[in-house]
Formats: C-alpha cells, sequence, structure tokens
C-alpha cells in the first residue's frame, strides 16, 4: 500500500507535468491499464484474509478514484487548449489586405459565337448539332461532294475508319436536321471542325465554324442577303457593308464569297493596311442557294421547296474584330491573353490592339 501511495504521488506530477494529450494517454495506459500498477494491487487482493482484503480493497479504490480524477483534469486543460487553437487558427486578420478575386473571363470564340446566335435567334433560326464524327453520305455524299472532289481526299480529311470520318464542316447538322425535319427548316449549327492543315498562325487542324440554312417554298437569294447584312452589321457595325462575289460551292448554286469592309482602315487608299493589304475588303464567309440535288438527297422536291445556307470560321470572325493576329493564340489558354476579355471593359482593350 505504501508503494501503492509512492505511485499515486508520482503519477499526479507527471500529469500535471504532461504536455500533449497523446502523452497523457500514454501515461494513463501504463498506469491504468490490466499491467499497469493498480491492475496488479487489486490482482494481490486475493492473497490477504477477509478483514485486509476490505482495508485494501478501500485504498486501491482511493488511488484508483484519485489518478482518475487527476486524468480527467488534465484532459479538461488539454481540450481548453486545443479549441483555444483552433480558434486562433480560424481567426481572421483584418488587418491583412484583402485577397483579390480571379474571376473568369468568356472565351473570345464563345464571344462570337454568341454574338451570331444572339442575331440569328431573332430571325427565327433555332440551334441545331451533330456528331464530330460523321458517315461519309452526310459529311459529303449528300451535299453534292462526289468521290472525285478534292476534299475527299486523304490529305484534307482525317479518316477514322472505313467511311467515317471528322467532320469537315458542321454542314452534316444540315443533312441529318433535313433527313429528320419536313420544311420550313430554318437552324443555325455552330461546332468544332477538322481538317488536315499545317499548323501557322491562320491556320490549324482543329477550329470552329458556324452555319446557317433556312429552307422554305419562298426562300430567295434576297432573303440570304437580308440575313448576312444583318449578321454582319451586328458584328463589325452599321459601316461594315457587305460585298457579295460570284463563287462555287459543290452544295450551293448559285454561290457566293462575301466581304466586308475592312475594319482596321477606311479603304483601299491605305494600302499598308495589314487586315486587307489595302483593297478595303476583307472575306468573311461563304454562303449559296441550297443545290436541288442536295435538296433531292434528303427527301425533299426541289420543286417546291428551296433556301440558302452560309457558313463562317468563328476565329476569323474573332480575329478581325478584336485585332488577333495568331491564331494559335485563342487555344493556348494564355491567363493574361484570356484577361484582356473580361467584362471589366477587355474587349475594348483587345480591340485596340
Amino acid at each position: 500500500m505504501q508503494e501503492l501511495k509512492r505511485i499515486e504521488q508520482d503519477v499526479v506530477g507527471r500529469i500535471a507535468q504532461a504536455q500533449s494529450t497523446a502523452e497523457l494517454n500514454a501515461l494513463r495506459s501504463d498506469i491504468m491499464g490490466k499491467r499497469g500498477p493498480v491492475a496488479q494491487a487489486l490482482k494481490g487482493l486475493g492473497k490477504l484474509d477477509a478483514d485486509a482484503r476490505r482495508s485494501a480493497g478501500e485504498a486501491i479504490n482511493a488511488v484508483k478514484a484519485a489518478l482518475g480524477a487527476a486524468f480527467t483534469e488534465a484532459e479538461g486543460r488539454f481540450a481548453a487548449q486545443d479549441a483555444e487553437a483552433a480558434a486562433q487558427k480560424a481567426s481572421v486578420d483584418v488587418t491583412l489586405p484583402g485577397r483579390r478575386t480571379i474571376s473568369g473571363a468568356p472565351h473570345p470564340l464563345r464571344l462570337v459565337e454568341a454574338r451570331v446566335l444572339e442575331v440569328l435567334g431573332t430571325l427565327g433560326f433555332r440551334l441545331a448539332q451533330g456528331p464530330l464524327v460523321e458517315h461519309e453520305w452526310y459529311n459529303f455524299e449528300a451535299l453534292n461532294i462526289s468521290e472525285e472532289h478534292p476534299a475527299r481526299d486523304m490529305q484534307d480529311t482525317f479518316f477514322v475508319a472505313d467511311q467515317l470520318v471528322l467532320r469537315t464542316h458542321t454542314s452534316n447538322v444540315q443533312v441529318r436536321t433535313m433527313t429528320a425535319k419536313t420544311p420550313p427548316v430554318r437552324i443555325v449549327a455552330p461546332g468544332m471542325v477538322f481538317r488536315n492543315d499545317p499548323v501557322d498562325a491562320t491556320h490549324s487542324p482543329a477550329f470552329h465554324q458556324l452555319e446557317a440554312l433556312w429552307i422554305d417554298e419562298r426562300v430567295t437569294f434576297a432573303d440570304l442577303k437580308g440575313v448576312l447584312r444583318t449578321v454582319l452589321m451586328h458584328l463589325f457595325g452599321a459601316d461594315a457593308a457587305p460585298r457579295f462575289r460570284p463563287s462555287y460551292f459543290p452544295f450551293t448554286e448559285p454561290s457566293a464569297e462575301i466581304d466586308v469592309s475592312c475594319v482596321a482602315c477606311s479603304g483601299p487608299s491605305r494600302s499598308t493596311c495589314r487586315v486587307c493589304k489595302g483593297t478595303g475588303w476583307v472575306e468573311i464567309l461563304g454562303a449559296g442557294m441550297v443545290d436541288p440535288n442536295v435538296l433531292a438527297a434528303v427527301g425533299y422536291d426541289p420543286e417546291r421547296v428551296q433556301g440558302f445556307a452560309f457558313g463562317m470560321g468563328l476565329e476569323r470572325i474573332a480575329m478581325l474584330s478584336y485585332g488577333i493576329d495568331d491564331i494559335r493564340l485563342l487555344y493556348e489558354n494564355d491567363q493574361r491573353f484570356l484577361d484582356q476579355f473580361a467584362p471589366r471593359g477587355g474587349l475594348k482593350r483587345a480591340k485596340e490592339r
């Protein structure tokens, strides 16, 4: 019993000197565990007579209770310390400078796409989408592009498998829409397209197009001109007058290339203009009346319905609109570049550059 008293005094002192909850738990295990002095003393009670066992048991329980109280008090002390430390760690120092919130910015391609979709939406065009991997029939044959056409050559098109290609234009969406829907049809189809072009300042093997299609009984070339004038004025301003030049596309007849007056100079007198090379005009898109062969391929009656289609490259529109001189800037995800298009006036700064 004297030894047990001595252990009690020693352990109480060690409890008071403990520096952490882990140290306290280790001490509790040594003293109060199955192999500790308290448990050993209780095991020895069986060797005593009845009177001695009673008095020894009371003394052992008193020591056990004293040690338990000491451990409980120490646990409360450490809990208070841990709570205080957590509160200090979570506290806010109001004297520190504020943290700047970094917000994202819309990508210039998405800005251009949204502007075109907005104006075409007001004209009744509805969004349509299609697959990136397409069957040759939807990508070529239904669009009056024969097997001998240069666009079918491997040097221009990525072939995934037999008769499967990465779409070279979003015209496949036009075909899929017409095969699934009877006229009238009025859709706009934006999306990524793929061509086997080398990467340089103006070309990329993956880029973005936006095409529109309007099929009905009385749609004319005059409707096409009116829609394009509205779209181009919305993109480049009221002074950006379009010019129509005869051209050729296998899926439209008649076909036209559409130019817009140069957004960087006042006309052909400035021969040093890097955008129009002094001509005063910049090629923007291709358009035309849908070829009767295309209408027949999708099951329409060319004698009853007609319509037009046009398509533009979003990268080209973005580069002209915002003064971007290298197409690769649109794909590098450089935060310094994209930050210019943040809502705080970045569009104006980018265009001025």
